[in-house]
């Protein structure tokens, strides 16, 4: 069977996208889009397990007595976006939306459990992960993993995919390093003594701390890190008195550390820290900072993304196949999973701003908009990439 026309000639996964698209679920929320996951997979006659990181699921589909194993991962949760669509299947929840792909990711994972459920032409076991809470630095990703998921669920290896905007619909593109960053929100707080605006010499500003704090981390990166060394450390945030004739007993200022090495983010949350302690010593004031991982670089490992290339390769051809992609300052909890076992993340094109299919309307393909929709035509190639890295992988010696 080839899956590629199999799948272009039903309108069942299309249908199925849509209704989740439909029907978006918050992280650790996702209730009904777990249910219908569970549901599906049942169905097809795999092994289900539910629960996991609250609202994650496992599906188990073994062939055979071959020894490997392979995990294949997609996210479920939707954004606090309002979506400004107008097609049938958009959002009927006001404040909550798909506009980053997941319930295509999603999709693409059922489709690819339906094939393999069907044909059994495979040796060894598969898990298919089907991953809450992966938006807003909720960490879905480690949650899964520090309640046993690769204990209970064993992985020689883990691959995922995400749709991304590159410019041609079914391109692929990775590479065998470092593909997305680390994310980490911080913040310092200034903590002085009020007093009116008109009498600063009766208190102790922390706002004048703050700006001067602001000033610095502007260039922290450049002092700190070496320029062929890719990092962002962004301000983004400040916030001193709600009055203008008022000078407040606290500002502070916060934003985003981005960086591709665990190395460089150590160095710079250390730096950061230690700026803030010094600026707020030559201001009176006392700073307390605030620094979150939420998480780490997405690395993946070069063995499974030469493998992952090959099978791409296979797919659509050379043309269509980057395997030495730029890394983004995006970032992907999926890290957590290539933190403790092998693997590949990998970008799958959704085309250019403004490509849809006819019904879809002119909205762009960009992620994290109001006017996203997941491209449908992409459904049937990210679900053939998942079953040959299935076949392959577990068709190894």
């Amino acid at each position: 069977m080839n899956l590629l026309d199999s799948l272009q000639d039903t309108s069942a996964f299309v249908t199925l996208r849509r209704d989740i698209h439909a029907h978006p679920e918050l992280g650790f929320e996702e209730h009904r889009t777990s249910q219908l996951v569970a549901d599906r997979l049942r169905e097809w006659g795999l092994e289900v397990h539910t629960g996991i990181a609250g609202t994650g699921v496992v599906g188990v589909l073994r062939c055979g007595d071959g020894p490997h194993s392979i995990g294949l991962r997609a996210d479920l949760d939707a954004l606090p976006l309002q979506e400004e669509n107008h097609f049938p299947h958009r959002s009927l929840h006001d404040g909550r939306m798909h506009a980053c792909g997941h319930d295509g990711h999603t999709t693409m994972l059922l489709a690819a459990a339906w094939h393999l459920s069907r044909s059994r032409d495979f040796n060894g076991t598969v898990n298919f992960i089907f991953q809450p809470a992966e938006e807003m630095g909720k960490a879905g990703a480690k949650k899964m993993v520090d309640e046993g998921l690769f204990e209970r669920f064993p992985c020689e290896a883990v691959f995922a995919l995400h749709n991304f905007s590159l410019g041609q619909v079914g391109k692929f593109a990775l590479n065998p390093g470092a593909l997305m960053a680390s994310s980490n929100t911080w913040r310092v707080v200034m903590h002085g003594r009020g007093t009116h605006a008109s009498l600063p010499h009766t208190g102790v500003d922390p706002v004048a701390a703050t700006i001067n704090l602001a000033q610095q981390l502007q260039t922290l990166a450049n002092r700190l890190i070496n320029p062929a060394e890719q990092v962002l450390l962004a301000v983004t945030q400040i916030q001193g008195s709600d009055a203008p004739n008022v000078i407040p007993d606290q500002a502070w200022v916060g934003g985003t550390l981005r960086t591709f090495t665990e190395e460089a983010l150590d160095t710079l949350e250390a730096g950061l820290r230690q700026a803030a302690e010094h600026t707020a010593a030559a201001h009176g004031c006392t700073a307390e900072v605030f620094f979150r991982r939420a998480s780490p670089p997405v690395i993946n490992h070069p063995q499974e993304a030469r493998f992952a290339a090959e099978v791409m390769r296979d797919i659509v051809g050379d043309a269509l196949v980057d395997d030495h992609f730029t890394p983004v300052m995006a970032a992907e909890d999926f890290a957590h999973m290539l933190k403790v076992k092998p693997g590949c993340y990998a970008f799958i094109g959704n085309g250019d701003g403004g490509h849809r299919l006819p019904d879809h309307g002119a909205g762009p393909c960009v992620i994290h908009n109001t006017s996203f929709d997941f491209n449908d035509a992409i459904i049937p190639i990210g679900a053939t990439y998942f079953v040959r890295l299935v076949q392959r992988w577990l068709a190894r010696p």
